[in-house]
């Protein structure tokens, strides 16, 4: 149970701190279409696996690759109050995660490096989608994601990707296992890009960050049932709420001006 807490918390921070704005050469790259890979890549990721499980070894690669550049720029720019200087946080904790890969302190270097790569991506593609397309995104990614698990289809491509690595003694980024508690980067990059999006929106990130902390501890009582559960579930149900909370705002202040 201390695992799942600290990956409902992490879920939660990742909400909370990503800032807004990109650079302004990326400008040119701004379309719709990016909202499609959310929803896109978890059925295209588990499709892929289970017709050929060795792209699960590629996947490990390119997490290998990408996400500890991530991770820096989450620390030196993604992420609120960011300084190029933390970036060296981020090296250290790659140093730590190859030269302690089995340990409880290389795994969690790991997770690390993991979720603070979804603060960078979050940003980005907050930066470059309308935030309507990207909600959409996330919620259908959800469903998606729903149906996958309850209908048994993507714990074995799931448990294929979990067990891969790029080579035997590397870390595997593309998860985070914190003391017997496992989520998929998937879930964490939604939280990552719920975050982006509110900071692109100026909401407040931090009643938002709760509100995901106890949607995800109350959906995580569903464990007492099953073995496995979409943790993307509730990011989308915060988003619905959050949704709600707004419009409703929205309108108080629009009769209030009316008066």
């Amino acid at each position: 149970m201390i695992g799942i807490g600290i990956l409902n918390a992490t879920q939660a921070l990742l909400v909370l701190t990503p800032g807004a704005g990109i650079p302004s050469w990326l400008h040119r790259f701004k379309t719709k279409l990016w909202a499609l890979i959310a929803p896109v890549s978890i059925a295209l990721v588990v499709a892929a696996i289970a017709l050929v499980p060795e792209v699960a070894d590629g996947l490990t690669w390119f997490a290998l690759l990408l996400v500890p550049p991530g991770a820096l720029l989450a620390l030196g720019w993604a992420m609120r109050g960011a300084k190029p200087v933390y970036a060296l946080l981020a090296v250290a904790a790659f140093v730590v995660a190859l030269l302690d890969v089995d340990s409880p302190t290389g795994e969690g270097a790991a997770a690390f490096l993991t979720a603070l790569s979804c603060i960078t991506l979050g940003r980005l593609l907050a930066g470059l989608v309308p935030a309507t397309p990207l909600k959409l995104g996330i919620i259908a990614m959800a469903v998606i994601d729903f149906i996958l698990v309850f209908g048994n289809q993507l714990q074995g491509p799931n448990a294929t990707l979990n067990a891969a690595v790029p080579a035997p003694g590397l870390p595997q980024l593309q998860f985070l296992d914190v003391t017997w508690a496992r989520m998929g980067y998937g879930d964490v990059f939604v939280a990552g890009l719920l975050g982006g999006i509110l900071a692109v929106e100026g909401r407040r990130q931090a009643p938002a960050a709760l509100l995901v902390f106890v949607l995800c501890c109350l959906w995580d009582l569903l464990f007492l049932h099953f073995n496995t559960l979409p943790a993307t579930v509730p990011i989308a149900v915060a988003i619905v709420i959050l949704e709600v909370v707004y419009r409703r705002a929205a309108s108080s202040r629009a009769l209030a001006a009316q008066r």
